[in-house]
């Protein structure tokens, strides 16, 4: 028997434990699949957006893989944690898999980032996600927020900031996390992106939501889009990619619309401006953010033109990239955010590590959709699975789980998901509301039986 602990149990972990187990080259495989949480899924129940059901519905796959005999979920495992390092974890299992994404966000380096009020959409997305690390936002004070950035994240933090809390109320938000939004004073919302357009990295899916918010009225500054040379260009415009072709002509639609003074929000999004300075009032609250304006350089870039322009601000959200952390014990670029690795094996001073393995993000930075996992993860269980008759050979001490409870370690398995499961249902059913988050350490462990 090949056993291979998988650290992570999102998309690309709980990928490469299917492939694993599923090929027929190898017989015998089982994975333990190791979560620093109590709960599985990773970002598909900690990053996905609470009003995205049907990309969180995601998480019936993901259970299907977790629920199979040859896999055993063990949550509330800590790797690289003064109870289990790394070297420990190896001396464990013939390979390890590290499926442990990027969790840090790009700061701006401006002036002024430091300010009360600054934060990371990261952050905000564990706030509203239920995410047992998050801290809590208070939105009260809040008229005008800035979500610096251009990707699909960007766009999942405007629309909750502009969404009335009528429509999260079916979601499992956590009760204080919808609560906040429910008694915000959200007004405007302004989506800013140092390129065009036509460079964005939304997909054309999110932004129509966007633009059919009820309540909310969307817009755009034409003079903006006329920079684009692909919007003014129609020839250009033919000859991008179909998604920023797309983007493009919704954006021309929310220039044509008609102005809907009886909206209660408004969300504009804004191009060709860069952050420079974060603004700060007498209580060291952010109260604006002051941008450059950039135009096109024709080699796919901007250059700033030296004109300035100051929008007010209460809140300001930065999702402007993410990278890797380093996980002690294991070498790190930092430079990419990544562990450096040959098609997945883990490179030590330039020679593959036996039995040591990365896939997802940590692997190849963070690029690419939840589905880009699974022909990640699959090149690295191939690499792992040409290497199984050298990893076999090597005795394990014993049943991998005894070890964690000896060392200290709480295991949340199977079960004891389930019962989170059941109590965030239980919780809901009390709220008048579906299933809602547990939000805190202490209510997960005390769900899942961990007293």
């Amino acid at each position: 028997m090949l056993r291979v602990a998988v650290v992570g149990s999102g998309p690309s972990g709980v990928y490469a434990a299917q492939t694993l187990v599923q090929q027929r080259e190898v017989p015998g495989v089982r994975v333990d699949v190791l979560d620093r949480l109590p709960a599985p899924y990773g970002l598909v129940r900690y990053g996905v957006a609470p009003d995205h059901e049907k990309i969180k519905s995601l998480s019936g796959s993901l259970r299907s893989v977790l629920e199979d005999d040859r896999i055993r979920f063990l949550g509330n495992v800590e790797v690289g944690g003064p109870a289990l390092s790394t070297a420990r974890l190896l001396e464990l299992y013939h390979a390890v898999v590290y499926c442990v994404g990027a969790a840090r966000d790009r700061p701006l380096g401006i002036p002024g980032e430091e300010l009360d009020g600054v934060h990371s959409a990261t952050a905000f997305v564990s706030w509203y996600s239920g995410h047992p690390d998050a801290g809590a936002f208070d939105l009260t004070g809040v008229r005008a927020a800035v979500v610096v950035g251009a990707g699909n994240v960007a766009v999942d933090v405007t629309r909750i900031l502009a969404r009335g809390a009528p429509e999260l109320e079916p979601t499992d938000m956590p009760d204080a996390a919808l609560g906040a939004l429910s008694g915000s004073g959200v007004r405007t919302v302004s989506m800013v992106a140092r390129r065009g357009p036509s460079q964005a990295r939304f997909t054309t899916k999110e932004l129509r939501e966007l633009g059919a918010l009820a309540g909310v009225e969307a817009l755009v500054v034409p003079a903006e889009l006329a920079t684009d040379p692909a919007y003014a260009d129609g020839g250009a415009a033919a000859a991008l990619p179909a998604v920023a072709r797309r983007n493009v002509e919704v954006l021309r639609g929310w220039a044509q619309a008609a102005p809907d003074p009886g909206a209660a929000r408004r969300v504009t999004l804004r191009f060709y401006l860069r952050p420079v300075e974060v603004l700060g009032g007498p209580d060291g609250r952010v109260r604006a953010v002051r941008f450059e304006r950039t135009a096109p350089d024709g080699a796919g870039g901007v250059f700033g033109t030296g004109v300035y322009e100051d929008l007010d601000a209460q809140l300001v959200l930065r999702s402007v990239g993410y990278l890797g952390v380093p996980l002690e014990g294991l070498p790190f670029d930092p430079v990419r955010g990544t562990v450096p690795h040959a098609a997945g094996r883990v490179l030590r001073a330039g020679r593959a590590s036996v039995g040591e393995y990365v896939a997802g993000w940590i692997k190849r930075g963070p690029t690419g959709v939840i589905g880009t996992n699974r022909p990640c993860a699959k090149e690295t269980a191939s690499s792992l699975l040409q290497d199984a008759g050298a990893l076999a050979r090597r005795e394990l001490p014993g049943d991998p789980l005894e070890a964690l409870r000896a060392a200290g370690l709480r295991p949340v398995e199977w079960p004891g998901w389930l019962a989170i499961e059941a109590a965030e249902g239980e919780l809901g059913r009390s709220l008048g509301r579906r299933s809602v988050k547990i939000p805190d350490w202490a209510g997960l462990r005390g769900a899942a039986g961990l007293t």
